[in-house]
C-alpha cells in the first residue's frame, strides 16, 4: 500500500517532521470476559496449601532423596505431577501432563550423575499449535549451602511460592481451554544447581521446532516486603527482560547501536505487550520492568530459554529478602537465613498468578507477532537514503487476522505510543522520517486482539 493510497483511505499519515504524536492514540485490546471471569478464582486458600504441601516434604534439594515416599525431591516430584493430572483431568483431553527426565552429569554443583525431572502440563493450541507461550516456577529448594542436601530447606519462597502460581494456573486454564496458540505451564527442577531442568526444557523445544514466543520464570514471586524496615509493596511485581539481545552477535550490536532497537529485542516487546494486557484494574499489580536479564549476581530459568533464541521474562517480588531466601536450622557465616511460610504473603502470590494468567491468556488467543518484518533503507528504484519509510513482513498464519498496525513512538519513549492502521497488507509506505522514530508491526484479528510486536530488522 503506498502513502498514496493510505491517504486516500483516510489513513492519517505524519508531515515530513516524524512526530509520532501526529497518529492515532495508540488501540488496546480489551480483557476478554472469560478472563476477567478466570482470574476472580485466582484463590489464595490454594496458593498456601500448596506452599504448605511443598514445605511438607522437608528438601527438595535437587540431590536429595528420589525414593523416599515422603521426603525429597523425588516425593515432591510425584505430588506435583499427581496435582497436574488431577486438574487436567477435568480439561477432557484438552490438557496433558508429563514428566521429562533426563540425566544431568558431573558438574561443579552435580557431584554424580542425576536424573531432573520437570513436570509440564501442555494445553494444545488449535489455530497455531506450533505457538507456544511457557511459564515455569522451579520445584527444587537449598540452604546457604548449595551442596547441603540433607538439611531442612522449606522454600516456601524460594520457588515454592512459583510453583504455587503455576499449579493454580494449570487448574484455571484446565477448563477454559483450548486456545489458538499452545500455552505450557511447567514445574522445572534443577534450577539452583545451574538452571538444568529449564535448559533442558527449552533445548528440547528448539529441538523440535517449537515457536516459543513468549516465556515467564516465577522465581521467589511470594513476599510482598522486605522484611528490611521498608515499607511493604504488595501490588508491585518485577519483571527483568534483557539489555541487549543475549543472542546477538558484536555486528549485530554495532549495526543496532546505529540505527537504534538496543531495547527492541522481541524480549522487550513482550514485555511492552503484559503492561497492556495485565493492568491494575485486572490483576491488582503495578508491573515494574527493569531492562536488566536478571538482578546482580543472580538469574533464573528465563535465562535458558533466552539463550535459545526466544523471548523470555523474569517475575519477581518487589524487594527481595536476602536475609531469608534460605533455611538453615544453624547460623551460617554469622547470618540466619529463613524461606519460612511465614514470610510467605499468599494473597500476593495470587496476584502474581493473575498477572501470568491475564498475559498467557492474552498471548494465547491474540494473533501470533509478525514474522520478517523489515524496514527498507534504499527502498527499490531508489540510490541512496529516502524519507519514505518502507515496511514489510510476511502474513500471518490465522485465518482470522484482518490486518495490521505500524506502531511508533519517539526515539527517547519507553512505550509505543501511536499507530496506524494500514490492513490487511504486507507492505505499506509511509511518509514519516525513519530517523526521527522507532516503527514496529502488529497483527490485529476479527476479535480486535493485538499481537506483541515486531521491531523490523535493516532490510539487505
Amino acid at each position: 500500500m503506498s502513502a498514496s493510497a493510505i491517504a486516500a483511505a483516510g489513513i492519517p499519515l505524519i508531515g515530513g517532521a516524524g512526530s509520532a504524536s501526529a497518529a492515532t492514540t495508540l488501540p488496546r485490546s480489551e480483557a476478554d470476559a472469560g478472563l476477567r471471569e478466570m482470574l476472580r478464582h485466582a484463590d489464595p486458600r490454594r496458593v498456601r496449601a500448596t506452599i504448605e504441601k511443598l514445605v511438607s516434604f522437608g528438601t527438595r534439594h535437587t540431590l536429595s532423596s528420589q525414593t523416599d515416599p515422603a521426603r525429597g525431591i523425588g516425593a515432591a516430584t510425584a505430588w506435583v505431577f499427581e496435582q497436574m493430572q488431577g486438574f487436567a483431568a477435568a480439561s477432557g483431553g484438552a490438557m496433558t501432563v508429563q514428566q521429562q527426565s533426563f540425566i544431568q552429569p558431573v558438574s561443579s554443583r552435580v557431584p554424580v550423575p542425576t536424573k531432573i525431572t520437570n513436570v509440564i502440563a501442555t494445553l494444545q493450541g488449535t489455530a497455531s499449535p506450533a505457538r507456544y507461550y511457557v511459564m515455569t516456577g522451579h520445584l527444587d529448594s537449598r540452604v546457604t549451602d548449595v551442596m547441603d542436601f540433607t538439611s531442612d530447606a522449606p522454600g516456601a519462597d524460594d520457588d515454592g511460592s512459583g510453583v504455587a502460581a503455576v499449579l493454580e494456573l494449570v487448574r484455571l486454564f484446565a477448563t477454559r481451554g483450548p486456545f489458538p496458540g499452545t500455552i505450557v505451564l511447567a514445574v522445572v527442577a534443577g534450577e539452583e544447581q545451574g538452571l538444568y531442568g529449564s535448559a533442558f526444557m527449552a533445548a528440547q523445544m528448539k529441538a523440535a521446532g517449537n515457536d516459543v514466543q513468549g516465556m515467564f520464570a516465577n522465581d521467589i514471586v511470594g513476599a510482598s516486603q522486605g522484611w528490611d524496615g521498608t515499607k511493604p509493596d504488595p501490588h508491585t511485581l518485577r519483571m527483568f527482560v534483557e539489555g541487549i539481545p543475549t543472542a546477538a552477535t558484536a555486528n549485530q550490536i554495532a549495526l543496532m547501536q546505529s540505527v537504534g532497537g538496543e531495547n527492541d529485542g522481541a524480549t522487550h516487546q513482550l514485555a511492552r505487550f503484559v503492561t497492556h494486557v495485565a493492568p491494575f484494574e485486572l490483576t491488582g499489580m503495578n508491573l515494574r520492568v527493569i531492562w536488566r536479564r536478571d538482578r546482580y549476581l543472580r538469574g533464573s530459568d528465563h535465562l535458558s530459554f533466552q539463550q535459545q533464541g526466544y523471548p523470555a521474562a523474569r517475575f519477581t517480588e518487589p524487594r527481595e529478602n536476602f536475609n531469608h531466601e534460605h533455611q538453615n536450622v544453624q547460623v551460617t557465616n554469622g547470618v540466619q537465613f529463613g524461606d519460612l511460610i511465614e514470610f510467605v504473603d499468599f494473597d500476593y502470590i495470587a496476584r502474581v498468578a493473575k498477572v501470568n494468567g491475564a498475559a498467557l491468556w492474552a498471548l494465547a488467543t491474540a494473533p501470533g507477532t509478525p514474522k520478517n518484518v523489515q524496514i527498507h533503507t534504499t527502498p527499490p528504484g531508489t540510490f541512496s537514503g529516502t524519507n519514505i519509510t518502507t515496511l514489510t513482513w510476511n502474513a500471518n498464519p490465522e485465518s482470522n487476522v484482518t490486518g495490521y498496525e505500524v506502531v511508533m513512538r519517539e526515539t527517547t519513549s519507553a512505550d509505543w505510543t501511536s499507530a496506524i492502521n494500514v490492513g490487511d497488507v504486507t507492505t505499506v509506505d509511509l511518509d514519516i522520517s525513519k530517523d526521527n522514530v522507532q516503527f514496529g508491526i502488529r497483527a490485529v484479528d476479527s476479535n480486535g486482539h493485538r499481537s506483541p510486536v515486531a521491531f523490523p530488522a535493516v532490510a539487505a
